[in-house]
């Protein structure tokens, strides 16, 4: 709370925790804070400001949601054990990733459409994660152009998120669009060849592209404007049609295959000239050794958040095995149900090196647009660095196993949805 904490003295990021004072303080300047962090509530306001439409696809899961309830449950059985007087006056929440060096193990889901949320699509969220220092992971289904939302990001570390074209001169210029604005690592998703069933979407015919919203990624592509050209589709006469022909290539339904990925970390190393390339989507050990003997420099433990597979297990169960099996062979982010900074804390004391948040801020981008991105990414570095004070960690590699109690997998099936 003081501002001069000695702890400024010994961090090389910023005293995070600083913004819960902040928020206390400024009601004696006559203001409040923007809104409720706290994830329900937070939910429930963006449900207020987005459109129907908006709102299903953001809160849509595969099938019955079982698998995003489970997300939120196998947080629960892990307890963090704290330990007290510990000099935290000398804690820091920075790690590396990939050879850059970032002030939390903390970086920006990739999620297409953001168009959908706000008008400017995913430019606010890209630059706030630039000012943050935080790394951003933009979709290939996102609704502005690669280059733009590269100038957004300013200096910042960003990577691409790729899903495969069943076009093969379309992923290369995708790549080499991504590598000349400056993204510094390829993440191929794997479990998104197809969208899942998702029950709210379906039934209200709720797909943006085929409604000429979010494809402006594919249609600044100049091998897709040949595409659309020789298809004869003038896609400002007909978005509609020509958002489909773009989705159509990327949630295409065709299921890809280990050399597949092979052939595509082959052309990302030959354009960037050796940048890291991941696999995001692994929730089988077998699947994580594999990715690692094709010579995959990280893997994402994730599943989708439950959007593709319902009854799935949950991905944060799935991190356990996995770090068991190639933890030491290779770099282990985690994403899928991170709501707080607890749950960061229990994925890397479960042997993530990173983490991915995605939901918190697309809620705060449908609430607030960039103020609303930066409130809510401003306060879950505040907890994170308020937990670490209060639970007696001094860094980022202090966060392991020791640090929980974890209870038997006990999982209760829910009649519906879970308001996690």
């Amino acid at each position: 709370m003081d501002p001069k904490n000695p702890n400024r003295e010994h961090r090389s990021t910023p005293q995070y925790g600083l913004y819960q004072r902040e928020n206390f303080w400024i009601s004696n300047e006559g203001k409040t804070p923007p809104f409720n962090t706290d994830p329900n509530k937070l939910e429930e306001l963006a449900k207020q400001k987005l459109t129907e439409n908006g709102w299903y696809y953001a809160s849509s899961n595969a099938g019955q949601s079982y698998t995003h309830t489970v997300n939120r449950q196998a947080f629960y059985r892990h307890r963090i054990i704290p330990r007290m007087l510990v000099d935290t006056n000398k804690r820091d929440t920075a790690t590396t990733i990939f050879g850059h060096r970032v002030p939390a193990p903390i970086g920006f889901a990739p999620i297409g459409i953001n168009k959908i949320y706000h008008p400017l699509g995913e430019l606010p969220v890209a630059k706030v994660a630039g000012e943050l220092g935080l790394p951003y992971c933009l979709s290939t289904a996102g609704s502005n152009s690669i280059e733009d939302v590269g100038k957004a990001n300013g200096d910042g570390v960003r990577f691409f998120q790729l899903y495969m074209p069943h076009d093969d001169e379309l992923t290369v210029s995708l790549l080499q669009r991504a590598h000349d604005s400056g993204f510094k690592a390829c993440i191929l998703t794997l479990d998104t060849w197809q969208l899942a069933w998702r029950h709210d979407d379906i039934a209200t015919s709720n797909y943006a592209f085929y409604h000429g919203t979010g494809a402006d990624l594919g249609l600044t592509d100049p091998v897709f404007q040949m595409r659309l050209k020789k298809l004869g589709i003038d896609p400002i006469g007909r978005p509609n049609e020509a958002g489909a022909a773009w989705i159509d290539n990327v949630w295409h339904g065709r299921a890809h295959t280990w050399e597949k990925v092979k052939w595509v970390i082959g052309i990302w190393k030959q354009i960037s000239g050796g940048m890291p390339f991941c696999l995001k989507g692994i929730q089988c050990v077998e699947d994580a050794k594999t990715a690692v003997e094709i010579g995959c420099d990280g893997i994402v433990v994730s599943n989708h958040a439950g959007r593709q597979v319902d009854g799935a297990i949950a991905s944060l169960d799935a991190l356990e095995k996995i770090v068991d099996a190639v933890g030491d062979k290779t770099y282990i982010m985690f994403d899928s149900g991170i709501r707080s900074a607890s749950d960061v804390f229990k994925a890397l004391a479960l042997g993530a090196k990173f983490v991915f948040v995605g939901r918190l801020w697309v809620w705060g981008l449908s609430i607030m647009g960039e103020h609303g991105v930066r409130h809510v990414m401003r306060g879950l570095l505040a907890e994170l660095d308020i937990l670490m004070n209060v639970a007696g960690y001094l860094d980022i590699s202090q966060i392991d196993r020791r640090a929980l109690e974890s209870f038997e997998k006990n999982y209760q099936m829910l009649p519906e949805k879970s308001k996690l």
